[in-house]
């Protein structure tokens, strides 16, 4: 298990959508709110738990963060900050890293759904003004 442990007290802010931080964080103890925003809305995507994962896109990508992450409870996590360290922890630990991918398939299964969705609606939008 990587050595950086990170706490964080009930409410607090862990990780805020736009910024770039190369950290992935497996959760030890307590619990995490995934939400994302935009200027008139909040909608939360999930609640995590012992166990569960967060952050990886932008440990994978380098990329901005594209949801918020707040403590429900009193949490304690680790956190991953590089892609070998990742790698190397995924080797030592196969059944996190089978866990891992089959979260992920999920995770892409269920966006999937949501762009085929939002697809539909916009050509029903658009057959209605042809029309």
């Amino acid at each position: 298990m990587p050595k950086h442990i990170a706490l964080y007290n009930q409410n607090e802010k862990i990780i805020e959508a736009g910024r770039i931080e190369n950290k992935m964080y497996i959760i030890l103890e307590g619990e995490v709110e995934i939400a994302l925003s935009d200027r008139n809305n909040r909608i939360v995507v999930a609640n995590l738990k012992k166990g569960d994962f967060f952050g990886e896109i932008s440990l994978f990508n380098n990329t901005p963060r594209s949801a918020t992450v707040i403590a429900t409870t009193n949490v304690k996590l680790v956190y991953i900050d590089s892609v070998d360290e990742l790698k190397a922890f995924l080797i030592k630990n196969p059944v996190f890293a089978a866990k891992m991918v089959s979260i992920l398939a999920q995770r892409l299964a269920k966006t999937d759904a949501l762009l085929i969705g939002k697809i539909s609606e916009l050509n029903r939008i658009k057959l209605t003004r042809d029309v």
